[in-house]
């Protein structure tokens, strides 16, 4: 049963009780309320009609949920991940356009592809290089693009389209004096509407009470009459299926930008799957919902379903109206395909500026600046790395995928960086016998012919030369040290310029009548020293398990008795 589990998974949630299947019910018609009005007000994020955020809202979510290992996850089209497709598509092709949407479908074959393959082959650790600050950089500044990019259709006027969005805003902000005035009263009635439920009654769906209203008020009004743009006609009735068309000649070009939506769209769905899996109890396993993910979008490309990812307001909406399963997430795709079906022609006059409400009131649960300042306070570099991002990514809109390479390149930079220099502290005697920095301590006292040194890192090629520079300078400081004691308590890697640096001092400082000890080396290091035969250089009486045991011996060899008060049994920070 196990190993039929781990090719569908979803067999873990059968026998349901009645309780059960009540409970996943309800959730997932009270995420289908909130779903349908978001998934074509994101589709038209994407440069897409409407209805083809229907589409993504049917197949997709069911998919995700069936193979996916997290059971309130909720999969469908969502703000970032749409933007992204509209910005990877519209290079090559006219926003809205036969050839755009045909791209967008191939891009979420592409995007589907490749987290299938990560999850197959285990490899969902690949989302480790893009680090949280990037994150949240980048998040900010798509939520700010994303609200602005809807602007024009709030006023009710055109917004230019060139390589510089920033300049596009400029452009609509230009334009404000031809607002059309019933399309702004739409976009900000919508607005208030949802901004009051939300505020006051959370369980109560205001974007669909907004959307039902907007439908209504603009059918009776003849809001289109009015020179005002609507959904218009939505073809009634499911998705067709077929093998996405390839366009050879942009392949590789879209390839890079699936990368790209492939791991932010992960990231963004795996954080949402561990954050409830924190109040459920329940194990997430991040490859397997790369598989889920990535049949998701791969079968949603069947279906005319552009790239789709885990949605943090929707899964909060489905944990809080209590699905047990992801079956909440089957029904929700069963309500949308009857929408599909038979209810299409009742949203043909749902006016633009209430979708463009809806994507703004969504992403503004995107923007934390918190989160920025959070990042600086606990690393300057990591500070550095989120205003970064935010910055380039404002910046080179619309090529959002340029921001988030900056950042995540500078991120990793700055771990290089701080892995060529690991703090090295030269430790003195406390007086509860413990080996303290004297950077911290500077009046700790210290012997003339011992040298205690602590290296806080890994000892590789980047940083053996600033180990080796240390150990030296130290020396050269000390013109009457004896032994050179390393406490290697935080060493936790030796790769070849390691132990080949390690060699080379010991030979030169034994020539110079200085004997190397160490400390604390963990047992990974030591087989990597008996496999070279580098312990016999460095002489296995100089080996030890604690820092107090090589004093001890160094004590010994000095022929100095140790006190009872400078007996040493740990390091401290």
């Amino acid at each position: 049963m196990q190993q039929l589990q781990r090719f569908l998974p979803f067999l873990r949630w059968f026998p349901m009780n009645g309780n059960t299947i009540r409970a996943d019910l309800l959730a997932g018609l009270t995420v289908a309320l909130v779903l349908i009005p978001q998934s074509m007000a994101y589709a038209q994020l994407a440069g897409l009609p409407a209805y083809y955020g229907l589409y993504a809202a049917f197949l997709p979510v069911m998919i995700a949920a069936l193979w996916g290992s997290s059971s309130q996850l909720g999969t469908g089209p969502v703000a970032v991940v749409s933007l992204l497709t509209a910005t990877a598509v519209a290079q090559f092709a006219e926003i809205g356009s036969p050839e755009f949407i045909s791209l967008a479908i191939m891009l979420a074959f592409l995007v589907g592809t490749f987290q299938l393959l990560l999850g197959i082959f285990r490899l969902g650790v690949i989302v480790n290089f893009l680090s949280h600050p990037v994150i949240v950089g980048f998040t900010n500044a798509a939520a700010l693009i994303i609200a602005f990019s809807q602007l024009s259709k709030i006023f009710g006027v055109s917004m230019p389209r060139s390589e510089h969005f920033l300049v596009d805003v400029g452009g609509v902000i230009m334009q404000i004096g031809s607002t059309h005035i019933p399309t702004l009263l739409f976009g900000l009635t919508a607005f208030a509407i949802m901004w009051f439920f939300k505020s006051k009654y959370p369980k109560v769906p205001g974007v669909l009470i907004a959307v039902t209203l907007a439908i209504l008020v603009s059918w009776l009004i003849g809001f289109q009459e009015m020179g005002g743009k609507i959904v218009g006609k939505i073809p009634e009735g499911l998705p067709s299926f077929a093998i996405p068309t390839f366009n050879m000649s942009l392949f590789w070009n879209m390839v890079i930008s699936a990368m790209v939506i492939s791991l932010i769209g992960f990231m963004e769905a795996i954080s949402i799957a561990k954050a409830m899996a924190a109040k459920t109890k329940e194990r997430i396993d991040p490859n397997q919902e790369l598989i889920g993910q990535g049949l998701a979008n791969i079968v949603g490309s069947l279906s005319n379903a552009y790239p789709t990812s885990g949605s943090f307001s929707r899964s909060a909406v489905n944990i809080n109206a209590g699905a047990k399963t992801g079956m909440s997430s089957v029904y929700t795709g069963i309500i949308v395909m009857i929408t599909l079906l038979f209810l299409t022609p009742l949203l043909y006059h749902l006016p633009q500026a209430v979708l463009a409400a809806v994507i703004m009131m969504a992403v503004f649960g995107l923007i934390n600046f918190k989160a920025v300042k959070h990042a600086w306070h606990i690393s300057k570099h990591d500070g550095i790395a989120a205003i970064v991002t935010f910055i380039a990514t404002l910046a080179f809109a619309p090529h959002l995928e340029n921001g988030i390479l900056i950042g995540a390149s500078l991120a990793i930079f700055f771990y290089l960086y701080r892995s060529m220099k690991p703090r090295i502290a030269i430790l003195g005697r406390y007086k509860d016998g413990t080996l303290r920095d004297i950077k911290i301590h500077p009046d700790l006292p210290r012997s003339d012919k011992i040298i205690a040194i602590r290296f806080d890192g890994s000892l590789y090629f980047a940083n053996v030369s600033y180990f080796e520079d240390a150990i030296l300078g130290a020396v050269s400081e000390h013109p009457n040290t004896k032994y050179v004691l390393v406490v290697a308590d935080g060493i936790n890697q030796l790769d070849a310029s390691g132990e080949d640096v390690l060699h080379n001092l010991t030979d030169s400082l034994r020539d110079n009548g200085i004997i190397l000890v160490f400390s604390g080396l963990k047992r990974q290091i030591l087989q990597i020293l008996e496999h070279t035969g580098l312990i016999k250089v460095i002489g296995e009486e100089n080996i030890y398990a604690t820092e107090g045991m090589a004093l001890e011996y160094i004590y010994q060899k000095l022929g100095v008795e140790s006190e009872p008060d400078l007996k040493f049994c740990r390091s401290s920070q």
